[in-house]
């Protein structure tokens, strides 16, 4: 049996916790300061209180911050301050360079272990991937934590910061086309054509992230698409909706504007031109 201190039963780290207890270990907690829904999540994961956040760490081999992830460093501080000295799993949806920061932070005591988690709350049929990026024996110490469960484990390629950088890939698309799903639909509304819309979505390819050979086509095409999306965007603020998105996507097609009709271009090159400053 493995012992951890998780921070902080969320409806995430909640639902991870308890497929680690389910395993046969034992996740602790500390009670104080949080909310009733808190200790009600906790509570059903089969997590034990802790009197402190001190005597939770000293009791535990390894730590998993699963929290917002605008509160992910200033947990890392308040860990370090303790001397924790086992495996330290930041699993937040946060930059490379924020991992980095706290890595930095919690060094040199802890061993830290950068993580990312895929999916829904795991549970029932629910299944989360975590990736894990970081030191060797470190990870193979996270792993029997959740051996049968709803989460699945998987090893991230790199060092501390890669499976940041795979979350922040991943919800660079995912949130923003839900987002931009939203704009679309609001402005279909405005036009009485939103069950137009919607029919001519269900029949639209949907594999647009996982078929990245077909990047170079839409470099190629970038030049013709540019001027289209200038007048989405023209549309969009007439009907008082937000038009940020649509002239983003403007700016990130001029640095595909010298890939013009070249739908032969390899994908690397596609990518790199992504990757430069532009004039």
């Amino acid at each position: 049996m493995t012992t951890v201190t998780l921070l902080h039963p969320g409806a995430m780290g909640a639902a991870v916790a308890a497929q680690a207890v389910k395993a046969g270990h034992e996740v602790l907690w500390v009670p104080e300061g949080r909310s009733d829904a808190t200790h009600r999540r906790a509570k059903e994961a089969g997590a034990t209180a802790c009197d402190s956040l001190g005597e939770a760490l000293e009791r535990s081999e390894i730590v998993l911050s699963i929290c917002p992830p605008q509160a992910a460093e200033e947990l890392a501080t308040t860990v370090a301050g303790h001397a924790f000295a086992g495996v330290y799993v930041d699993a937040n949806a946060i930059s490379p360079q924020r991992m980095q920061r706290i890595a930095e932070e919690i060094k040199p005591g802890a061993a830290v272990l950068d993580g990312a988690i895929f999916g829904p709350p795991p549970g029932g049929q629910r299944v989360a991937r975590l990736y894990l990026a970081g030191n060797g024996p470190a990870v193979d110490l996270v792993d029997p934590l959740f051996k049968d469960t709803a989460v699945h484990f998987r090893r991230a390629s790199g060092t501390v910061g890669s499976a940041s950088a795979l979350k922040m890939a991943f919800a660079s698309y995912q949130k923003a086309a839900r987002t931009l799903a939203g704009v679309a639909h609001a402005l279909a509304d405005a036009h009485g054509v939103g069950d137009q819309l919607t029919a001519e979505a269900q029949v639209m390819a949907s594999n647009i992230l996982s078929d990245p050979g077909y990047l170079p086509s839409v470099a190629a095409r970038a030049w013709r698409w540019a001027p289209e999306m200038q007048d989405i965007a023209a549309t969009l603020r007439t009907a008082n909706l937000p038009a940020d998105m649509a002239e983003a996507a403007v700016a990130v097609m001029s640095r595909w504007e010298g890939d013009k009709d070249q739908y032969d271009l390899e994908l690397a090159d596609v990518l790199a031109h992504l990757r430069s400053q532009g004039d």
